[in-house]
């Protein structure tokens, strides 16, 4: 192995939200490859962070009552624990608030500058706020956002582009020439497609409109664009253009980038054409893994499938958990967890194969021999022990070859077909029937095999697991040496007179079915669905009161010391009304702006922060989304202050 150095990164997370068990996806099988690369014997670098710049954080922090500062704070402290909670092992926590961070993105956008890749010029288009993306007319889908489906708006400000059409050309020979950079295959051809065929534009990369952010060196009232704030994270954090550049000329290019296939399209376009007008190498495996889904929906508080995943781990284990996702989930493709098949799974692989392989032969060594191991003087080697060594010979070998081609669920299908191999080992080979028949030579051999087999069957699974592999050795009484993976090469190394010790179960079974994961909060839920409703009716005469009307919003105002309220101006066809609406949180100004509305007309006048609102906009929705009741535009104009019946 010539080149023994490994820098593997994941996306840095935007705090957007709590976690659930789609968020922890990559960041797992970043983990999982770091840790099998450093049992190879690899120098490993692993970086993950978060995210802390832009509109979305500004917006969020302000409807919680901080800064955007204390908010990304808070984000990153929680990220951390669940990050120590699942055992991700990485080198580096990236943070772009981080003063080394933002002092050498400011001077990679002024090396850009200087060199003329980035010009001023004005933009005028399309902005998705949650995504922090630009889009063209003909990239949104049924006029909304491609990525999440939520609206965008036109935005149109003096900004900084980045010359992205100018690299496009070597973009296409770059990947022609390495046809492993950019992954899986489906990936890159959906990029070709979508965005080359059709050119790539110049890039806008400043913002006057938002203030957090890194500000333009040069021309401190815009703030750098949060994708080149974010995709240079994995140069700056090896410290490029910083005091101490060491681990950038040691580990940089990276040889891994994992992202979702939700922001694919930065890391294999815009982040590449950055390295070359840096004139920097390029990363050598860009990997797009697909998304989580719970039971088959996406993961939504409206569906009930929001959870945090240390309710799992507080349930069951960091290892059930880590188990499922690694197994379950072919890495590249889109997955599912359900609940009901992470108990099932939990039981049947863990607890009846794994568990219940070392709970019995462990058990059979204490009972049989004392809890000694004993090496058989002459063995028979029978056709079923040949198979069995052989099997576990290759294991390690096997393994490797899955996890360099990142196929991290049949690296572990791999593992278990061994386990099933030594469970029927034991069917096989009898132990209790040789200790009954007093035919000791056979038994001390067939009791060698299994407990050897374990020993290198826990070497391998390091990486995938954090307890367990640990829990094993202790019980099969296996020295550090024989811990590590080339040891996993050869089998016979398992010294004789080696104390093995019965311990606790390693997986106890899950018997509780989906109840075992229910949180207090759907607890309660239930017990208000429980009590009996009491509905209040109204009239038709009662109903016929209300005098709903078609009004167009004119203008759009922030009510001055007032977080949630908006003044607005209604034509309602002969007058125009003054409404304050608390929709702040929902719409921006210009998203509201010559919407035809309609208005309850005959409420009455209330002050509210000492503005007389005339009236109210019907809407519905809940505490996290809140739509207006719009008149459909296609479906033709009514005039401003027809009545609606």
């Amino acid at each position: 192995m010539e080149n023994k150095k490994y820098y593997i990164t994941t996306p840095i997370y935007y705090p957007s939200g709590n976690f659930h068990v789609g968020t922890c996806y990559c960041t797992l099988m970043a983990d999982t490859i770091a840790r099998y690369k450093r049992l190879r014997g690899y120098d490993v670098f692993f970086m993950t962070g978060t995210d802390e710049h832009g509109q979305k954080i500004e917006e969020k922090a302000k409807l919680a009552n901080k800064t955007p500062k204390e908010y990304v704070d808070e984000f990153a402290t929680n990220v951390k624990e669940l990050w120590k909670i699942l055992g991700i092992s990485y080198d580096k926590y990236m943070r772009t608030t981080d003063e080394d961070h933002k002092l050498a993105v400011q001077k990679i956008f002024q090396k850009l500058y200087e060199k003329g890749d980035i010009y001023l010029g004005s933009y005028e288009g399309l902005y998705c706020t949650p995504c922090e993306s630009f889009w063209t007319e003909t990239q949104l889908v049924d006029g909304k956002c491609p990525d999440c489906g939520r609206e965008v708006k036109l935005v149109k400000e003096e900004s900084y582009f980045f010359r992205l059409s100018k690299y496009q050309k070597r973009l296409e020979e770059y990947y022609e020439e390495h046809p492993e950079f950019l992954e899986p295959i489906s990936r890159k051809n959906e990029m070709m497609k979508n965005f080359f065929e059709k050119g790539l534009d110049d890039l806008c990369v400043s913002r006057t409109s938002i203030k957090w952010g890194i500000q333009v060196p040069f021309d401190p009232k815009h703030v750098i664009y949060v994708w080149l704030d974010a995709l240079t994270n994995y140069i700056t954090g090896l410290g490029y253009l910083g005091e101490d550049d060491h681990c950038f000329k040691k580990y940089w290019p990276a040889d891994l980038h994992l992202v979702g296939k939700e922001i694919f399209r930065f890391h294999s376009i815009i982040w590449p054409a950055i390295l070359m007008a840096l004139d920097l190498p390029l990363p050598k495996k860009i990997f797009g893994h697909g998304w989580l889904v719970v039971d088959g929906k996406k993961i939504s508080k409206s569906f009930g499938n929001y959870k945090d995943p240390r309710i799992y781990i507080e349930k069951t284990s960091v290892d059930h958990l880590r188990y499922y996702l690694l197994r379950e989930v072919a890495f590249g493709q889109d997955g599912n967890f359900s609940e009901d098949l992470f108990i099932e799974k939990s039981n049947s692989d863990l607890s009846n194969n794994l568990g219940n392989l070392v709970s019995r032969v462990t058990a059979m060594v204490q009972k049989y021999n004392n809890g000694i191991i004993t090496k058989s003087k002459n063995p028979e080697m029978l056709d079923y022990d040949k198979d069995l060594i052989n099997s576990v010979s290759v294991l390690a070998s096997k393994v490797e070859g899955r996890m360099d081609q990142l196929e991290l669920n049949k690296a572990l299908d791999e593992i278990w077909e061994v386990i099933s191999k030594a469970n029927k080992y034991i069917d096989l080979s009898m132990p209790w029937i040789l200790a009954k028949e007093e035919k000791l030579e056979r038994l001390n051999e067939v009791l060698y095999n299994l407990i050897e087999t374990i020993r290198i069957i826990a070497v391998v699974l390091q990486p995938f697991m954090i307890d367990v592999p640990r829990k094993i050795f202790e019980q099969v009484g296996v020295e550090q040496d024989l811990q590590v993976w080339d040891s996993a090469y050869q089998f016979g190394l398992l010294k004789e007179g080696t104390k093995i010790t019965k311990g606790e179960n390693i997986f106890p079974r899950l018997e509780q079915g989906k109840e075992l994961f229910k949180v207090e909060e759907e607890k309660k839920v239930e017990e208000k669905k429980e009590e009996p409703i009491k509905e209040e009716y109204i009239t038709i005469d009662e109903l016929e009161k209300i005098k709903l009307k078609v009004g167009q919003i004119k203008s759009v105002e922030k009510v001055e010391k007032a977080d949630k309220l908006y003044k607005l101006s209604v034509d309602m066809g002969n007058e125009v009304r003054t409404i304050v609406s608390g929709l702040v949180k929902y719409y921006e100004p210009d998203e509201l702006l010559n919407k035809q509305v309609v208005v309850v007309a005959n409420l009455k006048p209330a002050k509210l922060r000492g503005i007389e609102s005339n009236g109210m906009l019907l809407a519905a929705g809940d505490d996290d989304i809140v739509k207006l009741l719009v008149l459909d535009n296609n479906a033709g104009t009514l005039e401003n202050g027809t009545n609606i019946h």
